[in-house]
């Protein structure tokens, strides 16, 4: 009997994307960039880039330097989101107002780069830079645009949070994330009625109906070390794929403060875009709760932190960022070491404890 990594899911992650081990670094806005994606893809992962607070020039720089870097696949990660016309965020600021006080703050500041949903310009970098992979968060872009990202031979990729989303992506795109709640960052929901599915039964839920999701599914959220990984394989995944863990390594962007806090609590929270996202619990939300109903909607709840942000940031502090982590930080924490491993060497040594654990060939 064949196994688990040679079997059908596995076998045709590998195929399609070009990567040697079934995994893929996630696209981490202000976390991750040039440096970790470059060490996925030597490692033997798909290297992702997070897109949706770029320019498209940017974009393009990028992926220059990752592929200077690294051969392999590539993935560019993009948002879907409808912004709409900003909203006012008079009683957020209000909300907020003790806090400047407090740090001295007396006018906004400047607003930081707004989380811009994938558009034309962007399909023309696309088409432009051909990445092997692109993917989507928040649903999928317009059919004109989707054909036309297809057209370039990228393998598509859409990110689903219930059978649901799953089974209204299958049809659409090559492959289908199945994000579960333990995930850091936001969570992708895009249809209407969501609740939240852990990772592993949203996984076996999804792959068990192959007759409807035919596509090869990627488990990601609380994946943290092999065993994680060797799990979601066993429950029909093609792949995993990898946030938190990688944030633990060199190549990671986040401040002194985030890696500091990397295995405390992680809540949902809407305070520092708008979206429901997982993040470690600091000042702001321990002094207004995770979830505040006067943060307006995403992704605009962001420009009335940025000058709150960047006083404490400037102080090595992390009172108002926003720290993305998933469920498994503190298991990456354990992990870890001392100094941070490489990208490269975690994904090695990930796929080699994986091969092990599932008794097969690396």
């Amino acid at each position: 009997m064949a196994g688990i990594l040679s079997g059908w899911p596995v076998r045709k992650f590998l195929s399609l994307t070009g990567a040697r081990v079934p995994i893929i670094q996630a696209p981490m806005a202000g976390a991750g960039g040039v440096a970790l994606a470059a060490a996925a893809i030597r490692g033997g992962a798909v290297g992702s880039l997070p897109c949706a607070m770029l320019t498209s020039d940017q974009v393009r720089a990028q992926a220059a330097e990752v592929r200077a870097q690294a051969e392999g696949p590539l993935n560019l990660n993009f948002f879907c989101h409808m912004l709409g016309d900003p909203p006012d965020d008079g009683a957020w600021r209000a909300v907020l107002a003790p806090f400047y006080e407090k740090e001295g703050i007396s006018a906004p500041g400047a607003p930081p780069p707004l989380r811009a949903p994938f558009d034309e310009s962007m399909c023309a970098v696309v088409e432009e830079v051909r990445p092997e992979l692109v993917s989507f968060h928040f649903g999928l872009p317009e059919p004109a645009l989707l054909e036309r990202v297809r057209r370039t031979g990228a393998v598509t990729v859409g990110n689903a949070t219930s059978f649901a989303e799953g089974e209204w992506l299958a049809g659409k795109v090559d492959m289908v994330i199945a994000q579960g709640f333990e995930a850091g960052g936001h969570a992708g929901h895009f249809l209407a009625g969501h609740r939240p599915v852990g990772t592993m039964a949203l996984t076996r839920e999804i792959t068990l109906d192959a007759d409807v999701i035919f596509v090869p599914v990627i488990a990601a959220g609380g994946i943290g070390d092999a065993a994680g990984i060797a799990a979601a394989l066993q429950l029909g995944a093609g792949a995993v794929q990898l946030g938190t863990a990688y944030l633990h390594t060199a190549e990671a962007t986040i401040s002194t403060a985030h890696r500091a806090a990397l295995g405390e609590e992680t809540v949902i929270t809407n305070l520092f875009s708008g979206g429901l996202a997982r993040g470690v619990r600091n000042k702001l939300i321990e002094a207004i709760g995770p979830v505040h109903p006067d943060a307006p909607r995403f992704p605009y709840a962001s420009a009335a932190l940025a000058e709150l942000r960047r006083v404490a940031e400037a102080d090595g502090r992390g009172d108002y960022s926003p720290m993305w982590a998933g469920q498994a930080a503190a298991l990456g924490r354990k992990l870890s070491a001392q100094p941070p491993e490489g990208a490269q060497a975690l994904t090695e040594r990930l796929a080699r404890e994986t091969c092990e654990l599932l008794g097969e060939t690396p």
